[in-house]
């Protein structure tokens, strides 16, 4: 699990060693009836982008005299296929502009 830490408001997450990421998706909510959706938001969130594997979940709670915030950062890799694809659909769109010039 990620370690997280704070001072003067200010924080810093240190995921597990070992572990890599190159996105973050971050989900939260104030309301409460936004507050017990989250769960089934990250999970569509999941469902819907089979492209990503997700590596590391931080959930944060913070507060005031008033309202109650919850906040889900999911931290994730896309898979090599997909940045692969990405790549080559680039490249491709790349020679096409140049041969056209």
């Amino acid at each position: 699990m990620a370690q997280t830490s704070s001072s003067n408001g200010q924080g810093t997450v240190t995921p597990r060693p070992g572990v890599s990421f190159d996105g973050i998706k971050i989900f939260s909510a104030t309301m409460m009836a936004a507050r017990e959706q989250l769960g089934e938001n990250v999970t569509a969130w999941i469902a819907e982008n089979p492209q990503v594997m997700v590596t590391e979940f931080v959930v944060t709670q913070s507060s005031d005299s008033q309202f109650h915030c919850i906040s889900i950062c999911v931290f994730y890799r896309q898979h090599q296929v997909h940045v692969d694809n990405a790549r080559s659909k680039r490249r491709t769109a790349g020679a096409a502009r140049s041969a056209g010039q």
